[in-house]
């Protein structure tokens, strides 16, 4: 569950400059988000998606409208410790949608999207991805930062981070699961690692300045 991941694995995404704090808020916003009609909601709480429920369903490309999406995964320590404060988000933006997936039981989506690590938050106008979440410090007041420079919109005043939101809906205690991403990446070095140890002559080759190491 690392914090970041390589750019050249974001080809959906533009590269729009990453703000380090709210003094940016006099700037233009960059995505100009549709705000949805808030009567007759009481409770504004984030959504998570099961294994057989599609992002993109929830999605209308049609629409201007925006959605903040947390990829996470059960296990991940990163994503626990966020759990609490991406929970008390729609408290803070009620006009916005949020919603989050196990990226382990979406892996197209992880693919398609560039999330090979966890958690990862990404802000959708209609279905088109927007804009990335790329701090490491990932609190309500980043968050609440994030948003704001990206869409113009201000969060509630009030809003902070309470017991409920610590007990769900998104978990924030670990529960035992097999990260299959580091799993595969650790058996695929063990067998390279192996395989060199074995064939140490044959794959001599492979190393720079191998070849002339017993010329005269």
């Amino acid at each position: 569950a690392q914090p970041r991941e390589q750019p050249l694995l974001e080809p959906v995404l533009p590269a729009p400059a990453e703000e380090h704090n709210g003094t940016d808020g006099a700037k233009a916003p960059k995505v100009s988000c549709e705000e949805r009609n808030t009567t007759g909601i009481d409770r504004f709480t984030l959504q998570i998606l099961n294994v057989s429920q599609d992002l993109m369903e929830f999605l209308n490309p049609n629409s201007s409208d925006c959605t903040l999406v947390l990829f996470y995964t059960p296990w991940c320590r990163f994503s626990a410790s966020l759990a609490p404060h991406f929970n008390s988000l729609p408290r803070a933006f009620p006009t916005l949608r949020f919603l989050a997936l196990d990226a382990s039981q979406h892996s197209s989506l992880s693919t398609r999207f560039g999330t090979v690590a966890v958690p990862n938050i990404l802000l959708f106008q209609g279905a088109k991805p927007m804009a990335r979440f790329n701090h490491t410090d990932r609190t309500l007041e980043t968050l609440k930062d994030f948003i704001f420079n990206q869409t113009g919109i201000e969060a509630q005043g009030d809003v902070a981070v309470t017991e409920a939101d610590w007990e769900g809906p998104l978990p924030s205690v670990l529960t035992k699961g097999i990260d299959w991403l580091l799993l595969f990446s650790v058996l695929f070095l063990a067998g390279f690692v192996m395989y060199a140890t074995v064939r140490t002559e044959s794959i001599r080759w492979l190393i720079p300045g191998q070849e002339h190491e017993h010329q005269e």
